[in-house]
């Protein structure tokens, strides 16, 4: 009898992956509404939206048969580095998020993409995302839409600024060294592991 796991690995159709679709569709509504009408507040919403979706959509994956797929496994970390760039960016131009904070998390993603040909060359695509590194993106993804909710002059809207930049600033401290710790992987891989012929 053969085994229909590759037929469902090759499954489009799913939950979790009409769910990172939708979270790509809401990027382009997001800079809209941040740097078109200057709507922060429904800005925010959207990243609350995808916020959940994406926990969502790994939920789904991992506890409901039939539904962890291999497109799936492209679309959540795209989506994921897709907001990682955008958002800041937009924030950037929004004026709520200094250059330099934005070209800090653009920066070190920039130097971890140009390690990719050296790992390609081992026959690796990737590494494993670390804990730390998850552990960074939360803190990231959470501090700007908080950032964005401080940006009113009123009591409320100053604590929350001041909450999101405590995250702002935890996150980045994680980011910078969950890509230290990343690059000394990639170090140890291309001492360790011989070039794969073409």
């Amino acid at each position: 009898m053969s085994d229909p796991q590759p037929e469902v690995r090759d499954r489009v159709l799913t939950v979790p992956n009409l769910l990172s679709a939708l979270r790509l569709v809401l990027v382009p509504v997001f800079l809209w509404l941040l740097l078109k009408q200057d709507a922060a507040g429904w800005a925010v919403a959207v990243l609350m939206v995808s916020g959940v979706s994406d926990w969502a959509d790994g939920k789904i994956a991992r506890l409901v048969d039939n539904q962890s797929s291999r497109l799936g496994e492209l679309l959540d970390p795209l989506a994921d580095r897709i907001y990682m760039v955008v958002v800041p960016i937009a924030m950037g131009f929004h004026g709520s998020v200094p250059w330099w904070a934005v070209l800090t998390l653009i920066g070190r993603d920039a130097v971890l993409a140009a390690t990719l040909p050296l790992l390609r060359s081992r026959g690796l695509t990737a590494l494993p995302v670390t804990y730390l590194g998850k552990a960074a993106t939360f803190a990231l993804m959470s501090a700007l839409p908080l950032i964005l909710l401080g940006q009113w002059d009123a009591l409320w809207s100053r604590v929350i600024l001041a909450i999101g930049w405590g995250f702002l600033i935890w996150g980045l401290a994680m980011y910078l060294w969950s890509g230290v710790l990343y690059l000394m992987q990639v170090a140890m891989v291309v001492r360790q592991l011989p070039k794969v012929s073409r």
